[in-house]
This record gives structure tokens, sequence and C-alpha cells, in this order.
């Protein structure tokens, strides 16, 4: 343990209490790691704060030390941007779990960052309200983490992603000052500040409290399951759909691996022979659901869609439950898997789905298919034995090349999982160098001494072998003048 770490522990117990310090190797080893298990480092202390005041007087007592700190919420994230430093401290605003506040009147809600996503909902429901972004974890992922990553969901091809809802945000930023951005009011004036830190990974600060929109909960919902013999008629299908001007809350895919996981690991009554199966959500007033419905029904029907079957109230749930156990069903197939998340314009899906294929085929490594077809999300699951010393590299290969074709088809290395330690490497595929620079400077305005999760979101010395040490030289914008340097 660093010097500058031993010093700051018992400071820590002072501003937070004893029992919200956590330096045992045990009480540390439950930290290591977020949804990407394959991704390990032991956090040099835990510290687990219940209030906005407290958070404040850990970042300043990081500031002061010049000990990196990483914020954590429900630890669900997949990009590793909750893996701990292991000279530095873990955040984690797990105990920060309070609603505020329920205003059915300004259609919003105030809570704080260590909420479950899904008690929003719960809390929301008597009046008549819900939060619409739904992760696939979304019993248990907080809404600090989603703004963190600003996540999205299956639904988020009508209702949007986090970023859609945020309305307000109290931080704390990395020298411990706490500022307000934004508030009930549905826009608020100046620079759009929210919109920077909703995605930013912990890298600008820590959100100590959040205002989320909510939505007022439909008349009616139904859903319907189509099945097809290859995922290009799945493809089009969904490309008919959204091209007819319909705009359903959910259209979501899986193929035939992904499907033959689910239907081992549960009852779905998704086809066992169908090469591609289309989940199409619709909701709002009764009479549209309906009319909207029997037009998709005729639009699968024109794209050979051989099976379909719809249900309301409590019977969508048995639809989803596959669709949601996805990525636990191909666990149990596989004895690991890396979960990709690119993104491609709806128009080159099956294009894109071939090539993956392709690329599975020549590579001998499966790749199954699950992702969000309304929006274009992907999200293969690249399975391999992790007992084979080889199996991972192999893997890793084959999810790189995958966010290759993403980018080749002008999509994007990640649609909601976020960058984190996973895609910081892959960032030049998409950015140049002036541009990575111009982020870089833009996080050190609010982070001068990159104490702020280190190692995330942009590439760095270990993760990529730049030359390491503090940026020098003149940014090509400074130096023709069109910028100022900070």
């Amino acid at each position: 343990m660093s010097e500058a770490l031993t010093r700051l522990i018992p400071l820590l117990r002072e501003a937070c209490g004893d029992d919200a310090v956590l330096t045992g190797d045990g009480e540390r080893r439950d930290f290591d790691h977020d949804g990407i298990t394959h991704r390990r480092s032991l956090p040099g202390v835990v510290v687990l704060p219940t209030t906005a005041e407290q958070v404040s007087a850990v970042l300043a007592l990081c500031s002061e030390h010049g000990v990196p700190f990483v914020p954590r919420g429900a630890g669900t994230g997949l990009s590793g941007g909750a893996l701990p430093h292991r000279e530095g401290v873990l955040l984690s605003t797990a105990r920060m779990r309070r609603v505020i506040e329920i205003d059915p009147d300004n259609e919003c809600a105030v809570v704080e960052p260590g909420v479950p996503n899904l008690d929003v909902t719960t809390a929301a429901a008597p009046h008549g309200y819900y939060y619409a972004p739904d992760p696939s974890s979304q019993a248990v992922c907080s809404v600090g983490g989603n703004v963190a990553e600003n996540s999205g969901g299956a639904h988020c091809l009508k209702y949007g992603f986090t970023a859609t809802h945020v309305r307000g945000l109290e931080l704390v930023l990395p020298g411990g000052e706490t500022v307000r951005l934004g508030g009930k009011a549905p826009d608020a004036p100046g620079y759009d500040l929210i919109r920077a830190i909703v995605g930013s990974e912990g890298t600008l600060g820590v959100v100590t409290q959040v205002t989320i929109g909510l939505t007022r909960l439909p008349e009616k919902t139904v859903t319907l399951l189509a099945a097809f013999d290859s995922l290009d008629a799945g493809g089009a299908a969904v490309s008919a759909i959204v091209s007819s001007g319909l705009l359903p809350s959910a259209i979501e895919m899986m193929d035939a691996l992904s499907i033959e996981a689910v239907n081992a690991l549960m009852d779905t009554d998704y086809p066992t022979d169908a090469a591609a199966v289309l989940i199409v959500e619709l909701d709002g007033p009764a009479p549209d659901v309906d009319a909207h419905l029997a037009r998709v029904r005729d639009l699968c029907a024109e794209h050979a869609a051989r099976a379909t079957r719809t249900a309301a109230d409590d019977g969508r749930a048995r639809i989803w439950a596959g669709r949601k156990a996805a990525f636990d069903a191909v666990g149990a197939m596989s004895p690991a898997y890396i979960v990709q998340d690119g993104v491609v314009p709806r128009t080159v899906l099956p294009r894109v789905l071939r090539a993956i294929a392709d690329l599975s085929a020549e590579t001998g490594v499966p790749v199954a298919n699950v992702f969000h077809a309304g929006d274009g999300n992907l999200h293969p699951l690249v399975m391999f034995d992790d007992a084979d010393p080889d199996g991972y590299r192999r893997a890793e290969e084959v999810s790189a090349a995958i966010l290759d074709l993403c980018v080749a088809h002008g999509g994007s290395i990640t649609g909601e999982h976020g960058v984190g330690t996973d895609k910081a490497c892959s960032m030049p595929r998409m950015y140049s160098p002036d541009d990575l620079d111009t982020f870089d400077r833009f996080r050190r305005a609010f982070d001068p001494r990159g104490i702020a999760n280190p190692d995330k979101l942009l590439p760095t010395p270990r993760l990529c072998g730049e030359r390491p040490g503090v940026r020098r030289g003149v940014h090509p914008l400074v130096g023709s003048g069109r910028a100022t340097q900070f």
C-alpha cells in the first residue's frame, strides 16, 4: 500500500465512520470487479458513504493526497468501468438508496445514486407513472451507474437512453466541490453540462443526486413474438416496421444459438427450429395499439414470418423471460464468454450479421447474437473455454473484429455498456488523435490531477502503449487560434 493511501485511511474513517471504510482482504475482494469478471483488481480501500457531504469529504481528501478514486454503483456494468485502482479508493454509492421525492405534478423523481432502477418505477407506479430506461439488470443496477454509463435497455427505441430522462444532477467534482446542474424543469438554460456528465463513466466526478423524468403508464401494452427461418428475413421485417412509420416501444431479436441457450435453461415457448425470433412491443392508447399490432403482424407475414403469437398483461412476462435471461443462458451453455456492445445502422443489420456468422465459422469461435434490433444495438456473445490457454485470446480477437465491422458499416463501438477498460483501446477505431486529445482536455478541465477513475474511457499508456506522462506540445486547434488552452 502506498504511503499516501496509508495516511489517507484514518482520515476516511474520520469523515465517514469506521464501518464505512473497508480494508480487509476479504471485504475488498467483493469489489474487485464489475460485470466483466475476467478483469479483476483489488482496491486499495473501499469507502461506502451515506451522504453527499461524505462523498465531498472523500474526494477532497483524495485530491489533497493525490490518491485516485473509482466510483461504483451496483457493479453490474459490462465494460470494466468500475474496475478498482490497486492504490486508490473504491467509492461505492450502494448505501445512498433514498427515493427522495416522487413529483407527479412535474412528472419527475429525485433519487440518490444507489437506488435500484426498478425501485423508481415501483415508487412511481401508484401515481400512474414509471421510469422508462430498463437495462436487463434493472432489478439491481443503480440509477447512478445508469447515469455514468448512459444505460439503455429494450425500450430505448421509443423512449430513449438515460440521457433523455435526466433533468438535474448534484455532482461532486474531483476536488470535493459540490455543484448542481439543471433541476425539475425539462430544459435548463446555459451550456448542457448534464449531457457531458451522463455517459462520462465517473471520469468527471461523482453524482450524488439525480432528478429524472417519469413517463405516464400506457393504457395498453401488447407483445408480439415472430419466428423466422433466417436472420435476413427478421432483419428485413425490422426495417419494414420502422420505415412504415410505426414506433414500437421495443424491437428485439435473437438468433438460433441464443434461442437454443434460453430454451435449454427455461420454458419460453420459443420455436426450437427458428433461425431468429423477433420480439415487438407496442404501447399507448388501446385503439392505436390494436391498429399498430395488426400492421406489425402484416409486415412480419410479408417478410416470411412463419409463426407469431401475442400476449398482453401477465402473458408478456413469459415472452420477455427468454430475452431477459439470454446472457445467463449463454453462460450456462458456455464455460465463458465476452459480451460485446456494438451499434450499426438498422439497414445494414443483415449484412453485419452475415459477416459475424462468417467470422465465427472461419475462426471456430461460437457467437450468439442477442440485440436491440430497432436501434441496431448488437450484443454478440463471443463464447470460449477459459480452461483453454488460448481461448480468451481468440475470443478477444473475434470480439475486436466485430467492433471493426460495426465501425466500418457506419456504427459505433458501444451503444449502452460504455467504454471502461474493456474498449478504451478501441476508441482510436472511431476517433482521431486530435479528437481523443480534445476529450482528454475536457476531462482535465474537471479533473486536472487525473485522479477520477483513471485508465478508463480514453486510451492510456498502461492500456495502449502511448508515451507516458502529462500531455506535451500544443493541440492543433490551439495552435491555429481556434481554441483556447486550459
